[in-house]
């Protein structure tokens, strides 16, 4: 068995150009400079920096396993890098995912998303980074769903030998900070009672019955818990591996040809389609969205990154955007009324516990 690598993905929103649509090129180039410095090439086999909407994804590649602290503190310091530029340029909300002064070990609870796994790299090793802005980490649920669970949207599971057992599949409870394990198809009506709640209940990672190898992680950070105050959705990552006993890239990706709802939108408080884009659209700014997906693929070389491909350039997905705009018309129409709103529970971080307080006086009981 060969010596295992580490694909980690950290992203953080640390300023946004113009408003939350996008990332300025100076703070791209300062995370490039700053994962090109001779101490960071010590560190990592290969990086690659990339943006959705107002976030910077940093894809690195390196030996030193999960929750690195070198690693972590590499990201940690780019950000704080990007932020200072973000501060002399005057972009919206500069440094707002820095939910700290100064770094403590590891950036899990300190603001930015982290997902990432350890694995043997494969004799051939396709992986895709999806990427989401506007948005929650339970936006990932339905798609892992899809993915590991789904024969209709997977045939490898009924016809490949090696993933017809099924797959595991890791889920957090963000409100009590529990996990709990599901195997499919055995526990799938299990699986389905928590995860059709994304926004408590959330796919951190699944793993292959057959070989006990990772298949996807997810980030799970929700900035609004941590913080104790609203600072939006969180923008999430995932890391999916591809082919030999697992999904097809084919079967990876087929779950966003139909954009489900997610919550998110503007000021985080909206339901909308997550709406697959090609690298070059995602700039969200109707609505300041409506939410939108990216997927870059990459092959694994002795840890290098070789590509990426942006996989919904392809047109096949022009009506996915086109179903996606469609629900985003009837859903504007709805104004500030659920579904549209997210419901009351979804709205504790907003201005509504400060107009419930203004007006508590003005609540009479009824009578009987």
């Amino acid at each position: 068995m060969g010596e295992k690598l580490t694909v980690t993905v950290i992203k953080a929103d640390v300023g946004g150009w113009v408003g939350h649509s996008s990332v300025h090129p100076d703070l791209i180039e300062r995370a490039r400079e700053m994962l090109s410095r001779r101490e960071a090439k010590d560190l990592l086999l290969d990086f690659y920096v990339a943006t959705v909407g107002d976030d910077i994804n940093l894809i690195m590649t390196h030996r030193h396993g999960v929750d690195s602290e070198v690693i972590h503190r590499l990201a940690w310091d780019t950000f704080t890098a990007c932020t200072e530029v973000a501060k002399e340029l005057k972009l919206y909300g500069a440094g707002q995912d820095l939910l700290a002064d100064t770094f403590s070990g590891n950036v899990k609870g300190m603001g930015p998303g982290v997902a990432e796994m350890e694995f043997v790299e494969r004799p051939s090793e396709p992986i895709v980074i999806f990427m989401a802005d506007k948005t929650e980490p339970g936006a990932w649920n339905w798609p892992l769903f899809k993915m590991f669970a789904d024969p209709f949207n997977t045939v490898g599971l009924v016809i490949d030998p090696k993933m017809h057992q099924g797959f595991r599949f890791e889920v957090h409870d963000l409100i009590e900070h529990r996990r709990v394990d599901f195997v499919c198809p055995e526990e799938m009506y299990d699986l389905l009672v928590f995860i059709g709640a994304p926004g408590r209940f959330c796919i951190k990672a699944v793993y292959s019955r057959e070989t006990g190898e990772q298949a996807a992680v997810s980030t799970t950070q929700r900035l609004n818990l941590m913080a104790g105050r609203y600072i939006g959705k969180d923008d999430p990552a995932l890391i999916v591996r591809c082919q030999s006993g697992l999904p097809a890239l084919g079967e990876v990706l087929e779950p966003f040809a139909n954009p489900h709802l997610v919550s998110g939108w503007m000021r985080g408080s909206h339901s909308g389609p997550l709406m697959p884009v090609s690298y070059r659209q995602a700039t969200p700014t109707r609505f300041d969205g409506p939410p939108r997906v990216v997927a870059l693929g990459f092959q694994l070389c002795d840890g290098k990154l070789i590509g990426p491909q942006d996989l919904f350039a392809d047109p096949a997905f022009d009506r996915a955007r086109e179903l996606a705009l469609e629900v985003a018309d009837y859903m504007r129409h709805l104004g500030p009324f659920e579904p549209h709103r997210l419901h009351l529970d979804e709205m504790e971080y907003t201005t509504l516990p400060q107009v419930m307080e203004k007006l508590k006086d003005r609540f009479t009981e009824l009578s009987e």
